[in-house]
């Protein structure tokens, strides 16, 4: 699967793989080498920790690197009267006769316990370039699904949602 993300992510994809390339690939390489130099390697809890955190960052670099490689730009941009990426929106769920915020993000922000829902979710498919007032099926399954309605949207911006990510 391909993802989604903004210019914005990519910079800051290609920072971290910059960061852990350039100073944490040489303390782990140097960690190991003083582990080593203790002596038998076969006793040598250190130098199998340093090993391990070497390659765990190696892998990170893989993953990040596989990422930035299959991932598709998308836009933030959105028109003023509509729900758009890194938009705040509150709806209100009909069924439960409860309103809720959400922020809609890319799918590596996504995190539904902080209120950030992906746009590749349903929820987010669903509501993504919908206006105040609209009322919304969001499909779950072919048999599932329930309606929520837009009652208000925020245009908050990427910096906005910096404050909350993580990688």
């Amino acid at each position: 699967m391909r993802e989604q993300l903004t210019e914005s992510d990519i910079k800051k994809i290609q920072e971290e793989i910059d960061h852990r390339k350039l100073v944490v690939r040489k303390e782990a390489i140097e960690a190991v080498k003083e582990a080593r130099a203790q002596g038998d390697l076969s006793e040598n809890f250190e130098y199998y920790a340093a090993k391990k955190d070497k390659n765990r960052n190696e892998s990170r670099i893989r993953y990040l690197e596989n990422m930035l490689k299959n991932a598709r730009v998308v836009s933030d941009k959105s028109r003023p009267d509509e729900v758009g990426l890194n938009d705040t929106v509150t709806l209100y769920f009909e069924e439960d006769d409860e309103e809720e915020v959400y922020r809609l993000v890319t799918s590596i922000r996504g995190n539904s316990l902080k209120g950030l829902i992906s746009i590749e979710s349903p929820l987010g498919k669903a509501v993504k370039g919908h206006r105040e007032g609209d009322s919304v099926d969001v499909r779950i399954s072919e048999k599932a699904g329930y309606t929520v309605t837009i009652k208000k949207i925020e245009k908050t911006g990427e910096d906005d949602a910096d404050r909350i990510r993580s990688f």
